[in-house]
């Protein structure tokens, strides 16, 4: 069973401002319940498209949406090929995008996924489960500077070098297989007084393996770059990011396209011609209510940013 808590539903919707006859993406469907509420605002004329890696929650997906009233296209393919699917469809524009950056939770609870420190398993963390890297060629082969390197930058691991080392240390006598293995690894290899407060020793650790496995960031760059060309004056893009760098990338990005003349401040007159494209919905992230965090834990590091295409 597919069942996943939908983080800040109705303020991404919402942000989304709807129109009954338009053309709506879920770039990141999941268990399709930003998806559900997008289509419950759809007339018979309008149309959501539900983008997935991964066949379960296609096929959660199918079910929730079975008796929606308008058009509905489920595409498994990763977001980074927006362009190219709504091309598939005869799309050149789009009413609305979204995109919910965090991880399915039956993704995490499913054990045999790879992505939790708290299943013990084979070391895998794909998105998509045909996908040809895992997490256990990046632990077991990617050189020790590059393992330091996504610990730092992706996990944010204060301890990135030490984690790094210790992980080569033990691939030397032999291959390390199971998120067990590696948990315990990261474990030792983080000081006793740092590990007695905060959160899971191994969870920066396994996000940034993550991160790196899906190669999520230039995906995520890659397809919010499609989705803002890819809307219709009038168009909106909403995204809920879980990570700092994420949050980064959505931020500068609005704020790049949002920029008008970018000629040096001492030129007397405009010569670059630059004109905004979108105009920045939320100048601060909307974060998630504390009886929603009650509700579900996982949403505490949400935020969402919408913007609006001029």
């Amino acid at each position: 069973m597919f069942q996943h808590e939908t983080v800040l539903k109705h303020e991404a919707v919402e942000g989304l401002n709807v129109r009954p006859d338009g053309v709506y993406v879920d770039c990141t469907l999941g268990g399709a319940g930003h998806t559900r509420l997008i289509a419950e605002h759809l007339g018979p004329a309008g149309t959501v498209i539900g983008i997935d890696q991964d066949d379960a929650a296609l096929q959660a997906a199918h079910e929730r949406l079975r008796d929606v009233g308008c058009r509905v296209h489920l595409i498994k393919s990763n977001f980074r090929r927006l362009k190219e699917i709504l091309a598939s469809l005869g799309l050149e524009r789009v009413d609305g995008i979204l995109f919910d950056l965090g991880v399915s939770s039956p993704q995490l609870d499913k054990g045999e996924r790879g992505f939790s420190y708290h299943h013990d398993a084979p070391l895998d963390m794909r998105m998509d489960p045909e996908a040809p890297l895992t997490a256990r060629e990046v632990v077991n082969t990617w050189p020790e500077a590059e393992l330091a390197r996504i610990l730092s930058q992706y996990g944010e691991e204060r301890f990135a070098r030490r984690i790094a080392r210790m992980i080569v240390n033990h691939r030397r006598v032999s291959p390390i297989e199971t998120t067990g293995e590696l948990a315990d690894i990261i474990k030792d290899a983080i000081p006793a007084p740092a590990r007695r407060t905060g959160p899971h020793p191994a969870r920066r650790s396994f996000q940034a393996i993550r991160i790196a496995v899906n190669d999520e960031l230039n995906a995520f760059q890659s397809a919010l770059q499609q989705a803002i060309d890819g809307l219709n004056p009038g168009g909106r893009v909403a995204v809920i990011t879980f990570h700092s760098l994420e949050d980064r990338i959505c931020k500068r990005t609005f704020q790049e396209k949002e920029k008008r003349c970018v000629c040096p401040p001492d030129f007397p007159v405009c010569v670059c011609g630059q004109q905004p494209v979108l105009r920045v919905i939320t100048k601060k992230p909307i974060l998630p209510s504390e009886e929603e965090i009650r509700e579900n834990p996982r949403a505490r590091s949400a935020k969402l940013r919408i913007a609006e295409k001029l």
